[in-house]
């Protein structure tokens, strides 16, 4: 009888996530898929437009800014990003170009001559940029990068590649210098 008690006990925990609320579906789910839990009430939902201008579907009440970019050229079926607001003039940046020039090579060439320039418009040092892409629902993956603008592996004192298996710094030296987390 104890072991079929206990037996019952364990199945029940175990399938009990199975039986929990979800959330009904939100009109941002998609903007906010990638957001961590603890800032996804908060966060502002934005839509971008081709021209770099924006609409503020959802105001919100700390610094994170998500949006959905599954219907952007080039971005897979899902895909949203969140970030600091304090990154709203270089995402514009990035959204113009993107706009503008399809070709990925021919856009990072024109963005690097606005880098060297000094018209690259610098990201927050610090900001997190969380973005989730991916085919479908079973492929979605979470990628978490750090904003370090300028700065370099020995700035820094980390490596500038994944050779280490820990965390690295990616474009060291340009204001797209950021800091690549593993595992994600």
């Amino acid at each position: 009888m104890k072991r079929t008690v206990l037996l019952a006990v364990g199945l029940l925990a175990l399938a009990s996530p199975a039986f929990a609320q979800t959330p009904a579906a939100g009109p941002h789910d998609a903007a906010l898929a990638a957001a961590p839990a603890n800032l996804r009430e908060g966060a502002m939902v934005i839509k971008w437009k081709a021209d770099g201008s924006y609409d503020t579907l959802r105001p919100g009440t700390n610094r994170l800014m998500c949006y959905d970019q599954s219907g952007d050229a080039g971005e897979q079926p899902i895909s949203s990003q969140c970030t600091s607001v304090g990154n709203l003039d270089r995402v514009k940046q990035n959204k113009i170009y993107e706009a503008k020039i399809a070709d990925r090579t021919a856009r990072e060439a024109a963005l690097t001559e606005l880098e060297k320039a000094g018209t690259r418009v610098k990201p927050e040092f610090g900001s997190v940029f969380y973005t989730r892409q991916g085919k479908d629902a079973t492929t979605t993956r979470l990628h978490v990068t750090i904003a370090v603008p300028n700065a370099t592996a020995a700035s820094l004192g980390i490596p500038d590649n994944n050779k280490m298996g820990g965390a690295w710094i990616m474009g060291a030296g340009t204001t797209a210098a950021h800091i690549m987390t593993p595992g994600s």
